[in-house]
């Protein structure tokens, strides 16, 4: 049998560094996902959101910058610099999915820890990078991707935080700024060989965030640097070339005219009668060699102060200058949530027919009142200007699009908010489909339980065709969510790391929305289903709401996905019921294949506590006792299709079988073969066999001897070069022909073994580290329902917080 597959759809957030992400030219966006870089086409009219994640990093990625449409670098924690490439011949085609290759062509230590700013520019061949080892250090890069070390600069003991290359008006020279953990802004010239600190510019009052420059448009405008810092202000500064003053006749009358020039430089920020710092004018005068015997000199002038932000500034960019855009505009983010998009307007000065420009706020995105969630990390540009990205606390991105410009003026912009990325931040660790497989839930050590489901791409000509998204975010926990299962379509149980196991039921609002995006068509009288939940201050349980209570400020769409701000917010299910029993916090959780029944177990490091719960699904009443017989923590529960048998594996090594009696489930058969933990069990769909999977590289296939049920022994010992985690039978299929295993590594690779009966297995296929994850997977599941042999999708999670579904596509050979 021949099996290949593909990725349908790849659920991943953004690293919290405000320089994680960056978007070329044609708006393909990469960005940090724990210690992946993900490639998200912001332009694709397909709407399938990241198409591949790319593996190289062994940190966090902390800085994404492009060099070119080719070309991007990205950094991460430990000091590595990695630049990658994609070998796609033809440039518009970059953004394709189909057509898009990227491999890593260089990695280089470049700092002995986290590196924490990069910038790059490409005209120059120079690329400098700023780390916590209070270095900056000047990279040369080659024709042939190969990154040379030129000079490194020591800022004493401060750590850059930001920083911005530019050459100088009118100049060949580059200038290099630099915000770091203290309230000034270091300017660095190169003209020659080395970069020479040339001015330090005060007027900030905490830490510099963001550094960003606006080349000029024409030969005598200035180049503009903007400057955002924790004081949640931003500052502009003009840097333009002085003209040199003609030659006096007296000797005395030029060096009274350049006394002037110095003493007009020398203006401090001073604190001011009642406390409190006061802009300074001063002008810093910068001076660069143009040739063996000349110089040429810049000022740097204060310009501007937006005042807008009512918490730290994040991240700054100007909107790139295409033709239709008449006014410069700044982006810039903030922790308070919001993001403003900042123009100058033309005012009259106090001398007739001269005119200045005020900067104001044009536009204004984002929550009011949302700084307890983290506010926004960064933001950026797409779409040649027509969008506005920004990416939050909690991983997820919110996009803007400009739909319509009335006049010449930022003001005229009509812009509306549209979809964007979600995903868990941090280790997804468990994920379950919904027994006919409309959607899939997952949950994670963020703490939150998350609904994802195929969309009609509305964006697409083609009306069949399918993306995935995050329809909903029905729990939002105060402890971490360790395992989940679906009991019917409109209800789940979840587990965390506390005492009790949560059901939930689906909202009124969630039936409607569900239809209204043609996803699912659940049949339920939706009279008898709460309108929406909300979670009381202080409160871990949603509480369902009713028609008398308030309606909250904005209610559920039936026409379009909810967008991040909304998830967190409105698409809570209440919580229906509370189960107890254990005497430790919640370990995982299992599902009878009727949905009749679930079962739980904790953390335990006696027999006491090592015990299986089962509970019926109708009265959350325990059914029958308590499951005993290991001595740790049991680590997967797995009922037989049939429901007459329940596989429990543990730390302890062993696997235990439980026999469905009139009073309960009964012991049968135990077996220690395995020499390590055992992570994982599962049934195949004839329930004739079942696996198991152990750190200790094996999985094993057990078969029942002569139709008794307590006596198994193993019929195949797959023996494999890592621990395997994770393992999953796929189900049943028209032909129904050929078994399907699909095993999960500790590595985060994937393999999927074929047989036409129980004991000749093959290998099919193997997905590499990386193209499916990098890390600890920690389950995997099939879709049930319908399917054709020729197209099966599996879902997976895993340690790298990334959670993907696979088609998977056989056929004979």
């Amino acid at each position: 049998m021949v099996i290949n597959t593909s990725v349908d759809y790849i659920s991943a957030s953004a690293n919290r560094f405000n320089h994680t992400a960056a978007a070329s030219g044609s708006s393909l966006v990469a960005f940090g996902s724990g210690k992946l870089v993900s490639l998200w086409d912001a332009q694709s009219p397909s709407d399938h959101g990241v198409f591949v994640t790319l593996s190289g990093h062994d940190g966090l990625v902390t800085c994404v910058e492009f060099i070119d449409e080719s070309r991007f670098l990205s950094a991460d924690d430990t000091g590595y610099i990695r630049l990658w490439r994609t070998f796609t011949s033809n440039v518009w085609m970059i953004c394709l999915r189909a057509s898009c290759k990227w491999a890593l062509s260089l990695s280089v230590q470049a700092h002995t820890k986290a590196i924490t700013a990069l910038c790059a520019h490409t005209e120059a061949g120079c690329i400098i990078t700023g780390g916590s080892d209070s270095l900056l250090k000047v990279w040369k890069i080659g024709e042939q991707d190969d990154l040379e070390e030129v000079e490194t600069i020591l800022l004493k003991g401060r750590f850059p935080l930001a920083m911005e290359l530019a050459k100088l008006p009118q100049s060949s020279a580059l200038i290099l700024a630099v915000g770091s953990t203290d309230r000034h802004i270091q300017i660095f010239t190169r003209s020659e060989k080395n970069f020479v600190l040339s001015a330090t510019i005060s007027g900030h009052e905490d830490w510099v965030r963001a550094i960003c420059f606006r080349p000029p448009t024409s030969p005598f405008e200035p180049l503009i640097l903007a400057s955002g810092s924790q004081d949640a202000n931003i500052r502009l500064w003009n840097i333009e070339a002085l003209i040199r003053p003609q030659a006096a006749s007296n000797p005395q009358a030029l060096n009274d005219e350049l006394l002037d020039a110095f003493e007009a430089s020398l203006g401090e920020v001073e604190d001011g009668e009642e406390g409190g710092r006061q802009i300074s004018l001063r002008k810093h005068i910068l001076t660069v060699k143009t040739g063996e015997s000349s110089t040429q000199q810049f000022s740097i002038t204060f310009d501007a102060l937006l005042v807008g932000h009512e918490a730290g500034v994040t991240s700054l960019s100007w909107r790139p200058l295409p033709t239709r855009h008449s006014r410069d505009t700044l982006l810039s983010t903030s922790t308070d949530s919001s993001l403003i998009l900042w123009s100058p307007v033309s005012v009259l000065s106090g001398q007739v027919g001269n005119s200045s420009a005020l900067w104001t706020n044009q536009q204004r995105f984002g929550d009011v009142g949302g700084q307890r969630l983290g506010g926004f990390v960064g933001g950026l540009w797409a779409a040649g200007g027509s969008e506005a990205l920004a990416w939050g606390w909690s991983g997820g991105w919110r996009r803007w699009r400009c739909m319509r410009t009335s006049g010449a003026a930022t003001s005229d912009e009509v812009w509306t908010e549209v979809g964007a990325l979600t995903g868990h931040v941090g280790p997804v660790k468990s994920i379950a489909w919904s027994p006919d497989g409309e959607y899939l839930i997952s949950t994670g050590l963020d703490q939150t339980t998350r609904l994802h489901a195929a969309l009609p791409a509305t964006n697409s000509s083609e009306e069949s065709m399918l993306s995935w998204h995050e329809v909903g975010r029905p729990q939002v926990h105060g402890y971490d969510l360790l395992g989940v299962v679906s009991l019917d379509p409109l209800r789940f149980v979840s587990v965390a790391d506390e005492k009790v196991a949560r059901v939930f039921g689906a909202p009124r609002g969630f039936v409607q929305a569900m239809r209204g995006l043609r996803a699912i068509n659940f049949i339920v009288d939706e009279e008898t289903l709460p309108v929406s939940a909300t979670v009381r201050p202080l409160g871990l349980s949603n509480k369902a709401t009713s028609d008398d209570f308030p309606a909250p400020p904005f209610s559920m769409s039936t026409s379009r996905r909810p967008f991040e701000a909304e998830l967190a917010s409105i698409t809570l299910w209440p919580e229906v019921e509370k189960v107890f029993g254990h005497g430790y916090e919640s370990i995982t959780i299992g599902v009878s294949s009727s949905r009749k029944l679930f079962a739980t177990a904790c953390r335990a490091t006696t027999a006491k506590h090592a015990v299986v719960r089962i509970y019926d699904t109708e009265n959350f009443q325990p059914f029958g006792q308590p499951l005993e017989g290991h001595t740790l923590t049991v680590t997967r529960i797995a009922f037989s299709p049939d429901d007459q048998l329940v596989l429990t594996v543990s730390r302890d090594r062993t696997w235990r079988l439980f026999h469905k009696e009139e009073s309960g489930y009964v012991p049968i058969a135990v077996d220690k073969s395995h020499t390590r933990i055992i992570w994982d069990g599962a049934w195949a769909p004839e329930g004739d066999v079942f696996a198991t999977a152990s750190r200790d590289k094996t999985v094993k296939i057990w078969q029942c001897l002569q139709g008794d049920f307590t006596q198994w022994t193993a019929v195949v010992d797959f023996r494999l070069s890592e621990a395997v985690t994770a393992i999953a039978f796929a189900p049943l299929t028209e032909s129904n022909d050929r078994r399907v295993l699909a095993v999960g590594l500790e590595t985060g690779n994937i393999l999927f073994f074929t047989s036409v009966d129980v004991v000749n297995w093959q290998m099919s296929l193997e997905i590499k580290a990386g193209s499916a994850h990098i890390d600890h997977i920690h389950q995997l599941a099939w879709r049930p329902g319908r399917q054709v042999e020729e197209h099966r999708q599996i879902a997976s999670c895993a340690e790298d917080g990334t959670l993907k579904i696979f088609a998977v596509h056989g056929g004979a050979n």
